[in-house]
């Protein structure tokens, strides 16, 4: 228009660069028309957009709708040229911008490893990383690598997809971690912290089984050295909670926060425990409830012993399970020994608190010994302890007396009702012994003696019976008829 012979036009934000242009001015010069193949249909299509090339003026047709027809092909595609058509969509657009290009390209991609009917499985982008795809991974995961290249948000509509598609939640849990250990090696803090989010949000859509506690925990000791949000922590550890019966004692040990003083982060145990009991409330089944159990039992075992942790942190690690969930409560009685032992100074009040989790019932003979005559403990808990071991080795005497009393020598029955007084009066010896500051106590004291006293005296009759017993011959226990039904099992 005015008459200047050196011509020139600036495409602002061309991204396609040299080879995008090229490829338009062919199609320029070649009124419309051009070969367009897998490898350029990507470039072309946003270059065609870009340009505006649109329109089809019946000379030249339109550039953008050539690059649309050209997809109607992408399923016979081979792998390698979806893969390369897939590296060109992440460089020129955002995946946070959808384009019809790049939903085709990712439906089919997704649609061939849902299949996996891809026309050569292992023609990857390069020949060294086909190799190390035969050699390294087994066929289910062969498609690792090759997707290693995508940015997150890219993965996270890849992810979303397979889930979508019923993959397998195994295969991809697995992928998500091969990715992150990946994509670490180069990425910034941020980057990290961006990647690490979406990957928790990520496995939140997975089935909970199918989520190896390994993976769960190696993500958490990640997360603690980054920013990560709060709500990212915390459904990373609802995760791990759901699977806590998986884990082992090594898993749990994991340091306090800082300026912390105590020694391990019992407030994430708590937690985590708390989840577990939550996720499972409806359905979770006892063989799983006991496994927890014996873990936050080694868990307490192993924190018992650190002088910095308070009473009240403690025993909420005692409480945390119900009573249902032990069968036993011997190690659950040890480390409450350990932590009284530690923690001398501890009140009255604090330490029946830290015990009345403990099930008498449950405890093994040589814990309810050890116990009544173990003075850290409250001597309320040691009165009941001895009415337990009276309760049950009465319910044993009372078993044994239903035999015929000929099949015994009578000196034990005679000598009992002696020994009865004999303990009855050793009450009020030790009552004269003890020199206590308050009544009270001091009748909780010989309350406490006498029972001791009688305990033992049960169990040295016991002991007799069952040696009697064990001299009886097999004939003459079968002459006993019907009456060998009463004869209790400790016995038998």
């Amino acid at each position: 228009m005015d008459d200047t012979k050196n011509l020139k036009v600036v495409f602002h934000d061309f991204q396609e660069g040299a080879k995008g242009f090229e490829l338009v001015a062919r199609v320029c010069y070649n009124k419309g028309r051009t070969e367009i193949t897998p490898t350029d249909v990507v470039l072309l299509n946003f270059a065609a957009q870009l340009m505006e090339m649109e329109s089809d003026d019946g000379l030249r047709p339109c550039l953008l709708n050539q690059t649309r027809k050209s997809l109607d092909g992408i399923g016979f595609w081979t792998w390698s040229e979806l893969l390369v058509a897939l590296k060109e969509c992440q460089e020129l657009l955002s995946a946070s911008n959808s384009s019809l290009i790049l939903d085709k390209i990712l439906d089919c991609v997704i649609g061939r490893l849902a299949t996996l009917v891809v026309a050569s499985p292992y023609e990857s982008s390069s020949e060294t990383s086909s190799l190390r795809i035969r050699n390294n991974f087994p066929q289910i995961s062969w498609w690792f690598e090759d997707l290693l290249f995508l940015n997150i948000d890219l993965i996270d509509k890849v992810i979303r997809m397979m889930i979508s598609r019923n993959f397998d939640h195994g295969t991809v849990s697995k992928f998500l971690l091969c990715y992150r250990r990946s994509r670490f090696l180069s990425a910034t803090l941020t980057e990290k912290c961006r990647i690490i989010e979406v990957i928790i949000n990520l496995l939140s859509l997975l089935n909970r089984r199918s989520l190896p506690c390994k993976l769960l925990f190696g993500i958490f000791r990640v997360t603690s050295s980054l920013k990560v949000s709060r709500n990212c922590k915390s459904i990373l550890e609802n995760l791990i909670g759901s699977q806590l019966d998986q884990a082992t004692i090594d898993y749990l040990l994991v340091p306090s926060p800082h300026r912390r003083d105590y020694v391990y982060d019992v407030n994430l145990v708590l937690r985590l425990v708390k989840a577990f009991c939550k996720e499972g409330s409806c359905f979770v089944s006892a063989m799983r409830l006991k496994k927890v159990a014996s873990l936050i039992d080694s868990f307490l075992v192993e924190v018992a012993a650190d002088s910095h942790l308070n009473p009240s942190k403690f025993a909420a690690l005692v409480m945390v399970l119900p009573d249902g969930a032990r069968e036993s409560h011997d190690r659950l009685f040890q480390a409450v020994d350990i932590y009284l032992e530690v923690h001398g100074g501890l009140c009255e009040a604090k330490k029946m608190r830290i015990c009345c989790a403990l099930n008498y019932a449950k405890l093994s003979t040589d814990a309810l010994r050890h116990l009544a005559r173990n003075s850290k403990f409250p001597s309320r808990i040691a009165i009941q302890v001895f009415l337990n071991q009276q309760s049950k080795l009465e319910n044993l005497f009372e078993g044994i007396n239903h035999l015929d009393t000929d099949t015994f020598t009578g000196p034990i029955f005679a000598r009992e009702s002696i020994d009865e007084k004999a303990s009855s009066d050793q009450i009020l010896v030790y009552a004269k012994r003890i020199n206590l500051p308050s009544k009270a106590e001091q009748h909780d004291h010989v309350k406490l003696q006498g029972m001791q006293c009688r305990v033992t005296e049960l169990e040295k009759y016991c002991g007799i019976m069952q040696t009697q017993i064990g001299n009886i011959p097999r004939t003459r226990l079968s002459s006993l008829g019907n009456n060998a039904r009463f004869l209790p099992k400790l016995c038998s």
